[in-house]
């Protein structure tokens, strides 16, 4: 992912989030990445609290 994302490869993102919060743990986004603009185009909340969001790359 993060390759990809360096290479401007990435059209859509779909991020499920959880309602927690962590110390630690591996980074989606390490390092130098060129800007990229993402619009929500869809965003559905689960009965357990989850939101799963659904982006496009602007442009």
């Amino acid at each position: 992912m993060r390759s990809l994302h360096a290479a401007g490869l990435v059209d859509h993102l779909v991020l499920v989030i959880h309602p927690i919060t962590l110390g630690c743990g591996a980074r989606l986004f390490e390092g130098p990445a060129p800007l990229t603009r993402f619009a929500l185009v869809r965003s559905v909340a689960t009965p357990s609290g989850l939101v799963i969001a659904h982006y496009d790359r602007r442009g």
